[in-house]
């Protein structure tokens, strides 16, 4: 009933944490009079940092079982240090209508080992279907206005102004622009032999840009929600603002992938990092760095995207697009962190804070008393070495392996028990 998370670093501050069922009872810098049969938890030289919230994942279930699905991915997030999931709904049926939704929220509700909720995808026929969709569980409207994996690709002008000006949901939207896509293909998908980089040639700059413009133009146009994922380039981040999160309508995220990969990696990792939008040049790694740092870019989030390993070893233009990511990112930012010497507080806000208050998550993000005690606790003494052998995604592949992280996730504790402990060996 009781666990006493003792002597660790909560972000920045050395503070003791008590917990009470799926509750944090009391937080204190000093001694804690705990109850009887209170389980302690020795965190000395340990930082505690709220669950990381992960607003953008594919799990591939329903339809791709053989690749993910929701047992396999949850039990990755939980062992990268995240407690509550965003699952998108490109799947097989793509989530488009209320039976879907709610069908895919009753096989959520049995398999997620995690908290979650769902995003609603739109077509130009489902605009008002859409709009009509109430649960607890929606996470907000997907739109694609650039073709990814399952193809749920909405470009229809009129449908789009109709989503924007009615609808007042969070609008979440893949923005590249299909026609510029559809010109660079032709333009270089003849070359032989393909430049090394010819995923980040076909899905260019432009590509994110004109889509993310037009998108962030109508959502200005009509005052709606919008939120933009996965931005890639330097020049999106002019579409964006740094005022404070809680003053804007219009917020967008970064995956760590294109925080930490850049063009040139193409050269050892081909299609093991070919994503969706593409991953850019070293100049737009380092400007989303410090957008993200600067509060242009608002949430990290991985859009963890698993796939066979034998399908991303095919040829370039049939190897899908998708990294699989969830549950290294926490990892792979504090990388990061420590390279840009950014606070841990950072940290905590791009991946727990913000998402929480961006789409309402109540009682979660933070670490307060009478919060839900969602915690992750990282050893920064422990090298991690990513091995294939520790991968718990069903995919079983990452193009992290061989890498080595100067964190370890120790515990994870979802709603107040402890659901995962790093059992590997100094």
């Amino acid at each position: 009933m009781y666990k006493y998370f003792k002597g660790g670093t909560v972000i920045n501050t050395p503070q003791n944490i008590l917990i009470e069922n799926d509750r944090i009872k009391e937080i204190s810098d000093g001694d804690i009079s705990l109850p009887e049969n209170t389980e302690i938890i020795d965190c000395k030289g340990k930082i505690i940092l709220p669950g990381i919230i992960d607003v953008h994942v594919h799990f591939r279930e329903p339809g791709a079982e053989y690749k993910a699905d929701m047992d396999s991915e949850s039990s990755a997030a939980l062992a990268g240090g995240v407690t509550t999931v965003f699952d998108m709904p490109n799947n097989n049926p793509a989530i488009t209508t209320k039976e879907a939704f709610f069908n895919k929220l009753e096989l959520a509700k049995r398999k997620m080992r995690c908290n979650f909720k769902l995003f609603f995808g739109l077509t130009n026929d489902n605009i008002d279907e859409a709009l009509s969709l109430n649960s607890e569980f929606l996470a907000g409207l997907k739109l694609f206005l650039g073709s990814s994996t399952g193809n749920m690709l909405v470009d229809n002008t009129e449908a789009i102004e109709r989503l924007f000006k009615k609808s007042d949901k969070i609008i979440v939207a893949h923005c590249e622009y299909e026609n510029l896509i559809r010109n660079n293909k032709e333009r270089y998908g003849s070359l032989s032999p393909l430049p090394y980089n010819i995923h980040s040639l076909i899905r260019d700059v432009q590509v994110c840009y004109n889509s993310s413009r037009f998108a962030v133009e109508t959502a200005k146009k009509y005052g709606s929600q919008f939120h933009i994922a996965h931005i890639t380039t330097a020049k999106e981040i002019s579409l964006l603002s740094d005022d404070r999160l809680e003053n804007k309508n219009i917020t967008a995220e970064v995956s760590p992938n294109h925080l930490y990969f850049c063009e040139e990696d193409y050269k050892t990792y081909k299609n093991l990092i070919k994503c969706n939008p593409s991953v850019k040049s070293s100049f737009d790694r380092k400007a989303l760095r410090q957008a993200l740092k600067e509060g242009y870019i608002d949430i990290v989030a991985t859009d963890h995207a698993p796939h066979l390993l034998s399908e991303k070893q095919k040829d370039y233009f049939s190897a899908p697009s998708g990294i699989p990511s969830i549950q290294f990112s926490l990892l792979m930012m504090l990388q990061i962190a420590k390279e840009e010497n950014w606070d841990l507080s950072l940290i905590a806000e791009k991946m727990c804070a913000n998402p929480a208050v961006r789409f309402g998550i109540k009682h979660r993000g933070f670490i307060k008393e009478n919060y839900f005690a969602d915690l992750v606790i990282v050893n920064p003494n422990k090298k991690t070495v990513v091995k294939d052998n520790q991968i718990l995604s069903k995919c079983k592949w990452s193009p992290l392996i061989g890498d080595t992280f100067d964190n370890s996730v120790e515990m994870t504790v979802l709603n107040g028990k402890i659901v995962y402990r790093d059992n590997t060996e100094k």
